[in-house]
């Protein structure tokens, strides 16, 4: 394979910086530098559906406006299907799509079916793709009941579900997608991330995921990314982040009858007792299994389970960490990490 076939994104270094007015006093305004975006680097292969999350003014939605051409970096190198996105933002176009939250690529008083078809014109899709990939979107999306209505008449939902179809039309090669779960419920959510999936793994398209529902990058991505104050800050697999982040896992024991709290078991402690039930908790980089054994060795042990520690707090103990920096590796589907 050649190198843009294994590496799809290529970021080194890539910077932004934007100049800003500061108000001093009463008259007096000073320019000042904001970096948004401060020297990271990072690769996404091919085919690969990748978490990218942070707080708020992070530099997220900078670094996807940089890899989409909108924003010149300030320095650094940026390569997507090993184009220049800045330079070459018009071949780029083609082989990409974008669903930025809630600012809709729709026209807003057309009906959908009629956005789409402006898609197909402007993107030069041919009708054969345009109708294949139509019917799956519809079909998978359940947009057929809102084909005839306008964009101005859908809910903040249905509009992102015909963002995202819109985003596909032209079968790209990456797609960059921000909150594309916002708005739906329940089992519009499941569908949305049915149909990711389905189109990540028949497909091979590309995926960078922007998300504050952390159920979709549990359920979505093998490999995140967590970027805060503009640097990258964890790079590596779910698993990784819980090491990297921590957290505590809980060992769960059921035992024959109710006795006092567990003690004497070497890297765990008793936080909850309920009856003949007992909760342990222990570093997550820990491995269960001595503990495990130690338990069973001294008490009436009937059955047992280890709950992972929740992701939510994890990244927020990785943003409250500061200047703590994690890298990783991520070479042939295994993802090494180095603190």
């Amino acid at each position: 394979m050649g190198a843009e076939t294994e590496q799809l994104i290529e970021v080194d270094g890539v910077e932004k910086v934007f100049s800003v007015r500061r108000k001093v006093g009463r008259l007096r305004r000073v320019r000042e530098e904001v970096r948004a975006v401060d020297g990271i680097s990072f690769r996404v292969p091919r085919g690969e559906m990748v978490g990218y999350i942070g707080p708020n003014g992070a530099g997220k939605s900078t670094t996807i406006k940089m890899l989409t051409g909108i924003l010149v970096p300030s320095g650094g190198r940026l390569r997507v299907a090993g184009l220049d996105p800045a330079r070459e933002r018009t071949r780029l176009a083609r082989r990409i799509g974008v669903v930025f939250g809630q600012r809709t690529t729709l026209w807003w008083d057309l009906p959908l079916k009629d956005s789409y078809e402006l898609v197909r014109r402007m993107y030069r899709v041919p009708d054969a793709v345009y109708r294949t990939n139509l019917e799956r979107c519809v079909e998978l999306l359940d947009l057929a009941p809102l084909l005839a209505v306008p964009v101005r008449q859908l809910s903040l939902g249905q509009r992102m579900r015909g963002d995202i179809a819109a985003a596909l039309l032209p079968d790209p090669e990456v797609l960059y997608l921000d909150e594309p779960t916002i708005g739906l419920d329940v089992i519009s959510k499941a569908k949305v991330r049915g149909f990711l999936h389905e189109v990540n793994a028949e497909r091979g398209t590309t995926v960078l995921l922007t998300t504050h529902d952390l159920t979709d990058i549990e359920q979505l991505c093998r490999r995140v990314m967590v970027i805060d104050h503009g640097r990258l800050v964890y790079d590596g697999g779910l698993d990784g982040l819980r090491t990297a982040g921590g957290g505590e896992r809980t060992l769960v024991v059921e035992l024959e009858r109710e006795l006092p709290p567990i003690e004497g078991v070497p890297g765990a402690r008793t936080v909850k007792v309920a009856g003949p039930r007992q909760w342990l908790a222990f570093p997550a980089s820990q491995s269960a299994a001595p503990l495990v054994a130690a338990v069973a060795a001294r008490y009436p042990l009937v059955d047992l389970s280890v709950r992972e520690p929740d992701i939510e707090s994890l990244i927020a103990e990785l943003y409250a960490g500061g200047g703590k920096r994690v890298d990783a590796a991520v070479d042939g589907g295994n993802i090494g990490r180095a603190l």
